[in-house]
C-alpha cells in the first residue's frame, strides 16, 4: 500500500477547532457544530515534509515505488441526517473534488516561501444544493421524514418515500423522490495521492484524513448584519443544574425572553390556527448535571406551555411532546428502561398553535419509583387555552432519569398573545408561511383588504374566413343536393364556427393583493424577510385539499394545505408617522399556473 512522504493534516475546517492553524492564530476554539451552508465552508489539508516549501514542486525522484511526494488531494464530500446515521456508516457521497496544491504563498514577515503545500476547497455551493426546507403538516405536532422535507402527518411514513414492503427498505428511488430538508450532517474525507519513483500516481489510503463532523443548515447571513456563529442556538448542557439556560429558537420574531419577564411584544396568534411551529437544535440532550452520575440519561423532554390571564396571573401549565419521537433513544443496562441518548446534533420542530395545543396537550406520567415507561407522558385532561386566556408562553424542559427527578429549562421563552378578532370581512384572512433566513419556518396572518385578479394573455392566430356559399346557397336549385339532405356547417370550407381570428392558447395567472394590519418598526423588519424568501406558502382550503385528506389522512391531516406562492411585490404605506406604524401591501401569485384548454 502506498504512503506519503512526510505528514498531512487539516489546516483549517469550518468546525474551527483549536488544532486549526487559523483557529490558533486568530480566535479561540469556536466549536461550530452548526454552520450555514451559504457561508464559505473551507477545508484545507497541509502537507509537510522536511525541506519542502510552497516554492518547491513535488518530484518523483524523492520517493520509492510505494512512497512519494503528495501530488494532489481527493476531497470526498459526504452527508447524512443524524448522529445515528453517522454511527452506522450511513454517509452518502455527494461529490468528489480533486485538488492540486494552492498557488504558492510567501510569509508576511520574511518574504520567504511558506513551509509545506496547502490544498484548499470550498464546498458551500455543493452542500447548499442538498438543503431546502422542512414543513410540518398543518394540524400535526412535528415532522416524521425530515430527510424528505417532513411533509407527512404521522403514524406511517410517506408512501412515496418508504416502500410498503418493509424488507425493501427506503427510499424507493432517488430519481422520483426529491430529498430536501433544512439540515444535514457533513464531513469530508481527504485522500492523498502520491507520485512514486516511476512516475505513477498512487492512492495513499493509509494517510486518509477525516474532518470533524458539523451540522449544516439552510440559513443565510448578511455581510453587514448577521453573526456567523450559532452557539446561542445549539441546546447543550454546559453549566450546573441550578442554572437555567436560554438557548434560542430558529425564529427572528422579537417575542423572546431569557427570564420570566414578558417581552415588550408578544406574537399574535388566533385560536383557530393549527400551524405555528418552532424549530430548535439539540446538540446534547443531557449531561451529568441533570441526568445522573455518568449515565447521561434524560427521562423526558417536552415543550412546556404556560397560560396567563390579562392581568398576568398564571392560569394553566401543560406540555407538548410530539418532537420527542425524533430523538435517538437508548436502553439503560442496569434498569432496562429506555431513555433519550445524550448525543443528538439534530434539528427538531414543534407545533405550538392554540388549535394543536387544545387537542394534544400532555402531562408527565412517570412515578416516583421509576415504574413508568418511555415516553413518560399521558393525556392532559385539565383546562388549556380558554376564553379567559390572554397569552401563553412556551419553553423546552428536560426531566432527568434519576429520582427525585430534576427539571431543567433549556431554552428561552417565546410569548404569544391570543388574537380574537372575528373574520367578518368579505375575503378571508391570509395565513403566510415562509422559509426564514435561519432555515426554519416563520408564519404570519394578514387580515386586511384582499383583492384578486386574473392576468390573461392570449395567443391569437388568423385563419381564412368560411366560404359562406355553403350555408347561403338555395338548396332547392340544382340537383347536387336533395331538398331533404342535411347540409353540415362543418363541411370542408363551410365551418361557420371557425375562421378569422382564433384563440389558440390562454395563458392565465391568478394574482392577489393583501394588506397587513399596522406594524411597528420591529415587526415590519421581520415581515420584510418574507419578501426575500425563495419559499413562501399560504394556507388554503379547497375541494382538492378536502379530497386529499379523505384519500390519505396520514399524509394530509387537515382540510387546509400549504399552497406555494410567489411574492411579486410589496409596498409600504405609513399608517402613523409619530408612532412609526406602517402597513404592507403584499402582492403574490399562485406558483401553479391556471390551466386552460388548448384550441
Amino acid at each position: 500500500m502506498a504512503s506519503i512522504l512526510g505528514d498531512i493534516d487539516w489546516g483549517f475546517q469550518p468546525f474551527g477547532s483549536s488544532s486549526s492553524d487559523l483557529a490558533g492564530a486568530f480566535f479561540e476554539n469556536k466549536s461550530n457544530y452548526i454552520k450555514s451552508a451559504n457561508d464559505p465552508l473551507r477545508y484545507q489539508i497541509v502537507w509537510t515534509k522536511s525541506g519542502i516549501t510552497e516554492a518547491d514542486e513535488a518530484s518523483e525522484t524523492n520517493g520509492t515505488t510505494t512512497t512519494g511526494d503528495c501530488i494532489y488531494i481527493k476531497f470526498i464530500v459526504e452527508v447524512c441526517i443524524s448522529v445515528e446515521d453517522a454511527n452506522i456508516n450511513g454517509w452518502e457521497k455527494i461529490a468528489e473534488i480533486t485538488k492540486t496544491r494552492d498557488i504558492a504563498n510567501k510569509r508576511f514577515d520574511t518574504d520567504a516561501a511558506a513551509e509545506g503545500h496547502r490544498f484548499t476547497v470550498d464546498v458551500s455551493n455543493i452542500v447548499a444544493d442538498e438543503l431546502s426546507y422542512s414543513l410540518c403538516p398543518i394540524g400535526k405536532g412535528t415532522w416524521q421524514s425530515n430527510k424528505y422535507g417532513g411533509m407527512n402527518g404521522g403514524q406511517i411514513k410517506q408512501d412515496n418515500v418508504i416502500s410498503n414492503n418493509a424488507s425493501m427498505g427506503d427510499p424507493v428511488s432517488n430519481y422520483n423522490v426529491s430529498k430536501n430538508g433544512t439540515w444535514r450532517r457533513l464531513r469530508l474525507r481527504a485522500l492523498p495521492y502520491i507520485i512514486n519513483t516511476t512516475g505513477d500516481i498512487l492512492e495513499a489510503q493509509s494517510d486518509e484524513k477525516t474532518s470533524e463532523i458539523i451540522s449544516i443548515i439552510n440559513s443565510v447571513n448578511q455581510f453587514e448584519q448577521d453573526g456567523l456563529f450559532y452557539s446561542s442556538r445549539q441546546m447543550n448542557e454546559t453549566v450546573t443544574a441550578s442554572v437555567y439556560q436560554a438557548f434560542k429558537f430558529f425564529s427572528r420574531y422579537n417575542n423572546e425572553s431569557s427570564d420570566s419577564s414578558a417581552p415588550p411584544s408578544k406574537k399574535p396568534i388566533r385560536t383557530d390556527e393549527a400551524a405555528e411551529c418552532l424549530n430548535f437544535y439539540f446538540r446534547n440532550a443531557s449531561s451529568n448535571n441533570i441526568g445522573g452520575t455518568g449515565n447521561n440519561k434524560i427521562r423526558a423532554i417536552g415543550m412546556k406551555v404556560e397560560t396567563f390571564t390579562s392581568d398576568g396571573s398564571s392560569e394553566n401549565t401543560f406540555y407538548l411532546n410530539d418532537f420527542e419521537s425524533n430523538f435517538i433513544t437508548a436502553v439503560d443496562s442496569s434498569s432496562g428502561k429506555k431513555h433519550i441518548r445524550k448525543a443528538q446534533d439534530s434539528m427538531f420542530t414543534q407545533n405550538i398553535s392554540p388549535s394543536f395545543i387544545n387537542n394534544h396537550a400532555v402531562c408527565k406520567s412517570y412515578n416516583d419509583d421509576g415504574s413508568a415507561s418511555f415516553p413518560y407522558w399521558t393525556t392532559y385532561s385539565g383546562s388549556k387555552i380558554t376564553s379567559s386566556t390572554a397569552y401563553y408562553r412556551v419553553s423546552i424542559s428536560r426531566f432527568s432519569f434519576t429520582l427525585p427527578a430534576n427539571t431543567r429549562r433549556t431554552s428561552e421563552y417565546r410569548y404569544y398573545t391570543i388574537d380574537r378578532e372575528d373574520e367578518k370581512l368579505a375575503y378571508p384572512f391570509v395565513r403566510f408561511h415562509w422559509l426564514n433566513d435561519l432555515g426554519a419556518i416563520d408564519s404570519y396572518t394578514a387580515k386586511r383588504n384582499i383583492t384578486e385578479v386574473y392576468s390573461i394573455n392570449r395567443d391569437v392566430i388568423e385563419r381564412n374566413s368560411t366560404d359562406r356559399t355553403w350555408y347561403q346557397n338555395d338548396t332547392s336549385q340544382g340537383s347536387a343536393l336533395a331538398n331533404t339532405d342535411y347540409i353540415s356547417d362543418t363541411m370542408r370550407g363551410g365551418d361557420i364556427y371557425k375562421g378569422g381570428r382564433e384563440v389558440m392558447n390562454v395563458n392565465a395567472e391568478k394574482s392577489f393583493s393583501v394588506y397587513t394590519q399596522p406594524l411597528n418598526d420591529t415587526d415590519s423588519k421581520w415581515l420584510a424577510k418574507m419578501m426575500l424568501s425563495p419559499n413562501v406558502w399560504i394556507e388554503m382550503e379547497t375541494e382538492a385539499t378536502k379530497v386529499g385528506k379523505e384519500m390519505n389522512p396520514y399524509l394530509r391531516p387537515s382540510d387546509k394545505e400549504y399552497i406555494p406562492v410567489i411574492i411579486t411585490n410589496s409596498d409600504v404605506e405609513t399608517v402613523n408617522q409619530e408612532q412609526g406604524l406602517v402597513s404592507y401591501n403584499i402582492q403574490y401569485t399562485l406558483s401553479h399556473k391556471t390551466i386552460t384548454q388548448r384550441n
